[in-house]
């Protein structure tokens, strides 16, 4: 199991979630805004950028912060988030729905780019046939805590999603913002080369930049990469009537028009789940806890989806799959058909969610980072790359506990 701070038991629901925190309990409830009507709040995925820009006297791009004092690179990708990990599980699973030619109109419709057109060095091989490695990138446009100007993009949210080869599984390893890792040198601007944070990569050379650090870091090739907006997913949920997540502790929202959450089970609708999702401070883990509350969003929309008869109502359905691709955008070579069709038999049961392993944060050049686990990365990437994440998991994943009868 990851050595993370994020280490203190089971999650709640069916999906296995290494790392996360025990799942609270409590009658099903409504949250309420302290000060205003329930309406539309502002997105936001990971806090605001940290560290002054790189031309400042005494800054070099070394030290891995966000830099806010230069031009940055807007990617024409669009507004990007972590759901899109939501969106092609749950898409695959409704591959049996409405048939494939359904399926081949709404691959005509989705936005593409090709983010590895700009990766000039060597990339890591692919090993095992059949498996799929996919990068998840994800920002906030509208994140509240976002003070940067209009063009000024990052990424916060970054998971590696592995699909092993007998297509029966899917891991997803959430990769922390502060991650400090080497970074190659960008191909379109002067920076990289160094040792940095893992979201600079985008803010220094966009999309191929990221997907270079995290395949060096990793020795992981990526077969895809999707992206999709964080606060688009608002609709999505709306669109299912709204979603049911278990909430950890009382806590009030730092946005407006703070929102009381209560302990236990709510149902939330998409401003609800959106403005819960971002909380940080709140939690003695802050970031981490935010990953962990992402995936649990993840797997509610996926558990909803099929529960209340989305995949076997047309209309509803139609409604559902415009919300969810209308902010996706996807390399040149996906196919949201051939995906559907080879992963049809995926539910949120067969999900599992962990961090990348790591030994917490600390301080370098003044700034806070996550330090790598290199020894545990280095054997749990190498179980993605060569198709053995069901070994990796029997030695470290979480163990079942004792029977009453069995406990000591």
């Amino acid at each position: 199991m990851p050595n993370t701070p994020a280490s203190r038991g089971p999650s709640s629901g069916r999906a296995t979630v290494p790392g996360a925190l025990a799942p609270t309990s409590g009658a099903r409830a409504r949250v309420s805004a302290a000060n205003a009507p329930s309406s539309p709040a502002a997105p936001g995925v990971y806090g605001r950028p940290s560290g002054p820009p790189p031309d400042r006297p005494g800054r070099t791009p070394g030290n891995g912060g966000e830099y806010s004092g230069r031009k940055k690179i807007r990617p024409r990708w669009g507004r990007i988030a972590l759901v899109a990990g939501c969106a092609v599980l749950l898409l695959a699973l409704l591959a049996g729905i409405g048939g494939y030619a359904y399926y081949r109109s709404v691959d005509a419709g989705l936005n593409r780019d090709d983010p590895f057109s700009q990766i000039t060095g060597g990339r890591p091989a692919k090993t095992v046939d059949g498996a799929l490695n996919i990068l998840l990138l994800g920002s906030d446009s509208r994140d509240p805590d976002n003070k940067g100007k209009a063009g000024e993009w990052r990424t916060d949210t970054m998971i590696v999603m592995h699909i092993p080869a007998d297509h029966q599984h899917a891991y997803l390893i959430s990769m922390p913002r502060d991650l400090y890792v080497h970074i190659p040198k960008s191909q379109t601007t002067q920076y990289g080369n160094t040792n940095a944070k893992l979201n600079a990569s985008f803010s220094w050379g966009g999309t191929p930049l990221t997907v270079q650090t995290i395949e060096e870091y990793t020795n992981v090739r990526m077969d895809h990469v999707l992206l999709i907006d964080f606060g688009g997913f608002k609709q999505v949920i709306d669109a299912l009537g709204g979603i049911d997540m278990n909430i950890e502790k009382d806590i009030t929202s730092i946005h407006p028009p703070k929102r009381q959450f209560k302990k236990g089970m709510n149902h939330l609708n998409g401003d609800e789940a959106l403005d819960y999702a971002r909380q940080r401070y709140q939690f003695a883990d802050g970031d981490f806890a935010r990953m962990r509350h992402q995936q649990e969003m993840m797997k509610a929309i996926l558990d909803k989806a099929v529960s209340s008869g989305t995949v076997s109502n047309p209309a509803k359905l139609n409604s559902f799959l415009k919300a969810v691709t209308k902010a996706m955008t996807v390399d040149k070579d996906f196919s949201l058909a051939d995906m559907a069709l080879q992963f049809r038999n995926l539910r949120s049961n067969d999900l599992t969610f962990m961090v990348s392993p790591n030994d917490g944060s600390k301080k370098i050049n003044g700034e806070d980072v996550v330090v790598p686990d290199k020894e545990k990365a280095t054997a749990l990437y190498d179980a993605v790359r060569n198709d053995k994440m069901n070994d990796w998991m029997a030695a470290n994943g979480p163990k079942p506990s004792a029977s009453p009868s069995k406990a000591k």
